[in-house]
């Protein structure tokens, strides 16, 4: 945020914040309508309707799910993440990216994913971050480097991959210092948040994790091995009691949809305090891909209605990631809103899809 122009609009948006933060369900609404007329190009001018529209009823799931950010969440995280996100990665990082994109004719990613490495501490049935072993790794060097350049282009939204991230929680920590404009979004299995990460949460402000969880106890051991699902619950119980907020992600398999498309899961999820679910089908890759674990197209067909009715009724945001694509254009993908860059540094154009022709260590920007 380097003109006057975007650090007088920085400071100003601040202001909004505040705003906000004297009366949420008032003033809400109202810097919905400023939001509507600084987008003049139009951008975002279809979600923000949409918002509007579900939080002019007080008493449906969204503005449930509005409003417990501000009696769940801790402020001054709740603080930081506003200024990150809507301000940064929203408002101001759009208009960066729209400048680029019309300088040099091209996309611009709205996020960037990338795996910090391939190592892990757990040993997951089926888990596609196998195919790169176990023994890649983006240096904290080329880390802050990404970050640097996408941060040129408007990019303030990052999310780490693996592998487990958590195994470079020291670097991913210090990346959230340096760069304490942008927002850090993590998948991870969770086992190794702990009370000293819980701290370092707190004090950066700008780390949101999202858990890995598969169903109940059975389930989810079955697939992660014994003892993880109540590790996972420990995590969530350690988040939700020092007000930090989180999501989870889930992989529909054979073995799982029963579970993960019962009210009773959702329902759970809900009272860990989670606020956003991911739901990913499982999809095999590599030649020794175990594809017992493949949805049927019926149960493929449960989990795309299941989805969609626990996001009209239940307060939690539900993101089908391979089928919401009709609410956004198509496929999001190949640097459209975004890209990945795996562990050996090789730029993809997602992390399902393990292909790549540019690597950036041979492509020196």
């Amino acid at each position: 945020m380097g003109t006057i122009k975007e650090k007088t609009m920085s400071v100003a948006l601040k202001k909004v914040n505040q705003y906000i933060e004297k009366n949420p369900e008032q003033n809400i609404p109202k810097i919905l309508d400023w939001l509507d007329k600084f987008d003049t190009s139009g951008m975002i001018s279809s979600q923000l309707s949409v918002v509007r529209d579900v939080l002019n009823d007080q008493d449906n799931n969204w503005t449930q799910l509005v409003y417990s950010l501000y009696t769940d969440i801790d402020k001054d995280v709740r603080a930081k993440l506003f200024e990150n996100f809507i301000i940064n990665a929203v408002v101001l990082g759009l208009k960066q990216r729209e400048e680029v994109m019309n300088k040099y004719q091209c996309n611009v990613p709205w996020a960037i994913l990338l795996d910090p490495t391939s190592a892990c501490n757990l040993k997951c049935v089926g888990c596609w971050a196998s195919e790169y072993g176990h023994q890649l790794h983006l240096t904290y060097d080329e880390i802050d480097d990404i970050i640097e350049q996408g941060k040129k282009l408007g990019v303030y939204m990052y999310i780490y991959t693996g592998g487990e991230p958590m195994m470079r929680k020291k670097d991913l920590i210090k990346l959230c210092e340096k760069h304490n404009d942008c927002v850090f979004l993590t998948f991870t299995n969770a086992t190794l948040i702990d009370e000293a990460f819980i701290k370092d949460m707190l004090r950066v402000k700008n780390f949101v994790p999202s858990i890995s969880i598969e169903g109940n106890e059975y389930t989810t051991d079955l697939r992660r091995g014994q003892g993880t699902y109540q590790k996972v619950i420990k995590a969530m119980k350690l988040l939700k009691d020092n007000h930090l907020p989180f999501g989870v992600s889930c992989c529909y398999t054979s073995q799982n949809v029963e579970v993960l498309s019962s009210e009773e899961f959702m329902d759970s999820l809900i009272d860990f305090g989670a606020k956003f679910a991911w739901f990913f089908h499982y999809m095999p890759v590599g030649n020794d891909a175990v594809t017992d674990l493949l949805c049927t197209p019926e149960q493929r067909v449960k989990m795309y209605h299941q989805i969609r009715k626990m996001r009209n009724e239940k307060p939690i945001f539900t993101i089908d990631f391979q089928n919401d694509g009709e609410y956004v254009g198509g496929c999001i993908a190949g640097g459209r809103n975004y890209f990945h860059i795996n562990p050996h540094g090789d730029i993809e154009p997602c992390v399902f899809i393990h292909y790549s022709d540019s690597n950036i260590r041979e492509k020196v920007y």
